[in-house]
């Protein structure tokens, strides 16, 4: 009896060491539950792209802010460049349908009006007074093929300014928006370091900031392209328009060289 009594009382006193490992199990989910804590704690609570900006480091403040610039500069050329082409293509349509009425030079210089046919026109008149009655025909109509090739050249060069912006934008967007995401990532991982923890609670904000500079970079990459070769193949049908005019200026110029008109008309001007 005595026996039996004393052995109870030994499993009294040796109860909390025998629940002990029972307990133990408990320790990890609640230091756990302590850093899940301290990540919801650490975790901004605005994730929105305008919360993102504010709360990201300064260099990726400043990629996001010129790849917002590189956008608003985009669809500002596109804008501009699509009303300057718009305008430029239908004078000269309208220019060549009054070329192709006129019957000699005098009639094309009445007829058509401002634009660059009309500068063309005028380029071919200027070369026609600077030659004399002796020179060869095929010397003048030379010299008129070549003002001609440069005057369109120049229309060429002033109508595809401001294509190369959208050109750099374009290349460079995603590269720079990558910048960005590179620099963001590892502020995030030295961020990891100093916290020595690695809950994602707590990184995830940083690659958060990070991705939405690549993704700023894009958007400002993707029109510039398609802006780009639209552009392209508006300016390239633009140049083919001063191409038929050229080579209708051309006609109307030899025309009236093989059929003497041109001197006739000197002839009476010196009279006069």
């Amino acid at each position: 009896m005595r026996s039996w009594t004393a052995f109870r009382r030994g499993l009294r006193r040796g109860a909390p060491i025998l629940t002990l490992p029972l307990l133990l199990p408990c320790f990890p989910a609640k230091a756990n539950d302590a850093a899940t804590a301290v990540g919801a704690a650490m975790l901004p609570r605005d994730l929105s792209p305008w919360g993102m900006f504010m709360q990201a480091d300064i260099v990726v403040k400043a990629v996001m802010v010129g790849l917002v610039f590189a956008t608003a500069a985009t669809w500002t050329v596109w804008l501009s460049k699509t009303i300057e082409l718009v305008r430029l293509r239908r004078n000269a349509r309208a220019a060549l349908r009054e070329l192709a009425n006129a019957r000699c030079t005098d009639d094309a210089v009445r007829q058509v009006g401002e634009g660059a046919v009309a500068q063309l026109l005028e380029g071919a008149v200027t070369e026609l007074g600077l030659s004399t009655d002796r020179m060869d025909k095929e010397g003048i109509k030379a010299r008129i093929a070549s003002r001609l090739q440069q005057i369109e050249a120049a229309a060429s060069r002033r109508v595809a300014f401001g294509t190369g912006v959208l050109a750099t934008i374009g290349s460079t967007g995603p590269f720079v928006g990558l910048f960005g995401t590179v620099w963001g990532i590892m502020n995030s991982f030295i961020g990891i370091s100093k916290s020595q923890t690695t809950n994602l609670a707590v990184v995830a904000p940083g690659i958060a900031e990070a991705l939405l500079a690549t993704a700023l970079g894009l958007v400002a990459a993707i029109p510039a392209v398609v802006i780009y070769n639209l552009f392209a193949r508006q300016i390239a049908s633009y140049r083919a328009l001063l191409g038929d005019g050229s080579a209708e200026i051309s006609r109307l110029v030899g025309r009236d060289l093989d059929s003497g008109t041109l001197l006739v008309r000197r002839h009476l001007a010196a009279a006069e």
